[in-house]
């Protein structure tokens, strides 16, 4: 009996220096030790409420940069309706003489008995328009016997033709085209040699 008390002994001491051990190990690969958690903490606290600071700030920042470019991104805005309103009035006001010079010319085509002047005075209202137009950079597109240019041109129909020198070319003008700074803004309806 005292054999076996001794193996139960000395197999129950065994079991408790694995229970020692395995508790050690799962201490040393588990946790740290207490020591070492409190000297970091101040740090860590520290560091956090630094941390915590910048973010406040950057997010100051954010809402400082977005309500500027939100007043930017209105006042833009309003400043281009102001300046398209403006130069709309700045047409308007420059084309009005031009209006004033048809009326004239209704009225003396009514009295008129010569037919040369009425003409000549519609030529004179034509070239003060067309030069007004010049002015604001708007600019006929030349079209007569030119390659087609679908950048330029608008196809309304296709004809054939007796000269082999106008195939693919534009042989008539419908409606004229015109660019605005090298922009078009509209384009030349052409009819096209076949």
């Amino acid at each position: 009996m005292a054999n076996k008390e001794n193996i139960e002994d000395i197999t129950g001491s065994k079991e408790a220096e694995e229970k020692k051990v395995d508790g050690r190990k799962q201490k040393s690969a588990g946790t740290r030790p207490k020591t070492a958690r409190t000297k970091k903490k101040p740090e860590e606290s520290t560091r956090l409420k630094a941390l915590e600071q910048e973010l406040q700030e950057h997010k100051e920042k954010y809402l400082r940069l977005s309500a500027d470019f939100d007043n930017y991104r209105k006042r833009t805005m309003k400043e281009k309706i102001e300046l398209s309103k403006q130069a709309g009035e700045d047409i308007f006001a420059r084309i009005l003489p031009v209006l004033d010079n048809l009326e004239r010319a209704m009225k003396s085509i009514e009295e008129a008995k010569d037919l040369d002047a009425v003409k000549e005075g519609m030529h004179l209202i034509y070239n003060m328009f067309k030069e007004y137009l010049g002015q604001q950079g708007v600019r006929e597109i030349e079209a007569m016997h030119q390659e087609f240019d679908t950048d330029l041109h608008d196809a309304v129909t296709k004809i054939p033709t007796p000269e082999k020198k106008l195939k693919g070319k534009v042989v008539d003008i419908i409606e004229r085209g015109y660019f605005l700074n090298e922009k078009v803004l509209r384009y030349v309806k052409v009819v096209i040699g076949e």
